[in-house]
C-alpha cells in the first residue's frame, strides 16, 4: 500500500452520482489549497492501495495518513478535512447518526451504486 501523508481519495470516476459528488470535494480542496489527491478507479493503479477493482468499485475508500478507511469512516476522514464540510463529519460521528447513516450506506447506497456499476460495465462489455 502506498505510504504517504497526503491524503488520497479513490473513487469511481464511471459512476455520475459518485463523480459529481467528487468534483465537489475537489473544488472545494483545490480552493481551499489542500494537498489532496483524486484516483478514479478506473485510471490508477489500486495496487499501490492494496485494492483490487472490484472492491474499489464496492465502497468509497480515502488512504489517509497511512490508514485506509472505507465506507462511511472514508467520508468522515475527508470531511473532516474541507472547510464547511467538518460539521457533517462531526454530525456523522454521533452515535445514533453514525449508525444509521453507515446502515444506510452499507446495505442501501453502496450496494446499489455497485449494481449500477456492474450494470455499465455489462452494457460496455456488449457494445
Amino acid at each position: 500500500m502506498e505510504n504517504t501523508d497526503q491524503t488520497c481519495v479513490i473513487y469511481n470516476g464511471s459512476c455520475p452520482i459518485c463523480s459529481r459528488e467528487v468534483d465537489v470535494y475537489k473544488d472545494v480542496s483545490t480552493r481551499a489549497g489542500l494537498d489532496i489527491a483524486y484516483h478514479d478507479l478506473g485510471e490508477t493503479d489500486l495496487d499501490r492501495f492494496g485494492l483490487t477493482p472490484d472492491a474499489a468499485a464496492r465502497e468509497f475508500h480515502v488512504l489517509k495518513a497511512g490508514t485506509l478507511y472505507k465506507g462511511l469512516p472514508a467520508f468522515v476522514q475527508l470531511w473532516s478535512d474541507l472547510p464547511r464540510w467538518r460539521w457533517l463529519a462531526r454530525a456523522v460521528q454521533i452515535p445514533v447518526i453514525w449508525q444509521l447513516a453507515n446502515l444506510a450506506y452499507r446495505f442501501i447506497a453502496a450496494p446499489a451504486l455497485y449494481a449500477m456499476h456492474k450494470r455499465r460495465q455489462r452494457r460496455a462489455a456488449q457494445a
